[in-house]
């Protein structure tokens, strides 16, 4: 039944195209195996009817050999955030329960413009805001790698698009989307052990993605291998109309060459020394050596370099992704769309109570702290010194990539993405909210603050017998240049998210 699993989407198109295989049975697999790995709780909605309508008309398109090209007949999955036309859109909350959009998201358009499969609505942390995938209204979701289901003794798989990661992991789907705020794409992806990438904010639009924090989200990717993950940002990418803040110049697609024909010879590997930090597992520094010993073994020049406000990156993002939040919460009145309380007695109270009942504690703690933040007397204090912190940050990025000397220059930074392998929920519970995304965001976030393109990749399997991935990024729009050093990590690792013993229990 998941044979087919073993080929990337280039060679399933193929399949196809040779009639070895059909959108209908891979499309049955994976409504199969969604039912199978129930207990993961990686969908809030699944869309069996929409998904086999869409395999029919792929398979009559193959049929008559006009196939939309890269995804045609792809099983992807698409975080509870994004728009869908007539699919119940949650965001994971009581406030849009109910809420059904009448429009796509322009993410989802592009993809069924190219042809794929919609096999539902992934599960995430109330309204984006955790690390965990733990504060979803319709339950938490529980990492596949996890050695033990019973109680609470599951790990984590990270958030806030863990359900994303978790239906990529596996096997479910070929590729999801989810959103990148502070690293919500590449943290799951580390945990779960798939590729998850963050593309340069305004490259992929944000139409239809119910706003976080406007100037850090970004749609991101999740897939097994990095040449999968090109095919769904080709399909995606490019400037919208209807969202003002993606990049106007149009889009050139990505094509990779194959590893053994990738030289390193010219490119430059920096290794921040900020990003070895307190909380850094050792695993996780071993294979962080690992694989810079194995770049420079392979050609490239690795070197030391230096982000300076890296320490300050957590306080700033807090600040201003919590004023943000506070702005954009504020939509949620009761009045014209989401959930309305049955009081009637005051505009006042309808308010009041719609956000109490709508909210959850997280949701209601930034909302608090953010207006505070905002207030007069704090807006110099907090907010503008925020922003010019933010500055700084990205100036670093800067003098790294363009315009440092050259003994500082590199072409792509080398990181952990996480400080250690999947957390246990029972330990990741007893922290707070915001403790948890300070310690778990801490490499990933600073490339939102710069709007930088930052990948995730698995390596390998802790002793533990969970994933650890590493990050790269790189200078705005150079997604070429790292998704190639990333494919080139990727085949010498030669890490497959399938040698995980954990599902064919799960599924018993």
């Amino acid at each position: 039944m998941r044979r087919h699993l073993k080929q990337n989407i280039k060679q399933l198109t193929t399949s196809y195209q040779n009639g070895f295989y059909s959108p209908r049975h891979v499309t049955d697999c994976a409504l199969d195996n969604a039912v199978k790995f129930k207990e993961l709780n990686a969908f809030i909605r699944i869309t069996p009817e929409l998904a086999l309508h869409q395999a029919k008309e792929s398979a009559h398109r193959y049929h008559e050999k006009q196939s939309k090209g890269a995804l045609d007949g792809i099983t992807i999955a698409i975080k509870d955030n994004f728009c869908t036309e007539n699919v119940h859109t949650t965001c994971a909350s009581k406030m849009l329960e109910n809420f059904v959009p009448p429009y796509n998201a322009t993410v989802y358009e592009r993809l069924l413009k190219a042809g794929a499969i919609l096999i539902g609505k992934t599960n995430m942390d109330q309204f984006a805001m955790g690390s965990g995938t733990v504060d979803s209204i319709f339950g938490p979701s529980k990492n596949c790698w996890s050695e033990d289901f019973s109680e609470n003794n599951w790990r984590i798989t990270g958030g806030s698009s863990g359900g994303s990661a978790l239906a990529v992991a596996s096997g479910i789907c070929y590729g999801s989307i989810g959103s990148d705020t502070g690293g919500s794409t590449r943290n799951p992806a580390s945990y779960c052990g798939v590729v998850g990438f963050k593309p340069t904010y305004g490259l992929v639009s944000r139409h239809g993605l119910i706003p976080l924090v406007n100037s850090m989200d970004v749609p991101g990717i999740f897939t097994r291998c990095v040449s999968d993950c090109v095919d769904i940002l080709n399909a995606v990418a490019g400037p919208d109309n209807r969202d003002s803040t993606t990049i106007k110049k149009p889009y050139r697609q990505i094509n990779l060459s194959e590893p053994d024909q990738i030289d390193l010879k010219n490119i430059r590997i920096g290794i921040p020394k900020e990003y070895h930090c307190n909380g850094l597992s050792a695993e996780v520094l071993q294979t962080w050596r690992k694989i810079a010993d194995i770049l420079e073994t392979g050609g490239a020049q690795v070197k030391q370099v230096s982000l300076p406000h890296t320490a300050a990156s957590i306080f700033v993002y807090s600040i201003l992704n919590q004023c943000e939040i506070a702005s954009n919460m504020a939509r949620y009145d009761g009045i014209e769309y989401g959930h309305r309380a049955d009081d009637d007695s005051s505009t006042e109270q309808l308010y009041a109570k719609t956000r109490a009942e709508g909210f959850n504690n997280v949701v209601k703690t930034r909302i608090l702290t953010g207006n505070y933040f905002l207030l007069r007397q704090n807006y110099d204090k907090y907010f503008e010194k925020a922003l010019r912190v933010r500055r700084l940050i990205a100036e670093d990025f800067q003098r790294v990539f363009v315009t440092g000397d050259n003994d500082e220059k590199a072409d792509i930074l080398l990181t952990p993405s996480t400080l250690s392998d999947a957390p246990l929920y029972k330990d990741f519970v007893s922290v707070s909210n915001r403790d948890q995304c300070a310690v778990q965001d801490f490499c990933t976030q600073p490339a939102n603050m710069a709007g930088i393109p930052a990948i995730s990749i698995p390596i390998r399997v802790s002793s533990q017998g969970l994933p650890i991935g590493l990050q790269l990024m790189s200078n705005t729009l150079n997604e070429e240049q790292l998704l190639t050093v990333a494919r080139w990590i990727e085949a010498q690792v030669n890490f497959n998210c399938f040698d995980n013993e954990q599902l064919s229990k799960i599924s018993k």
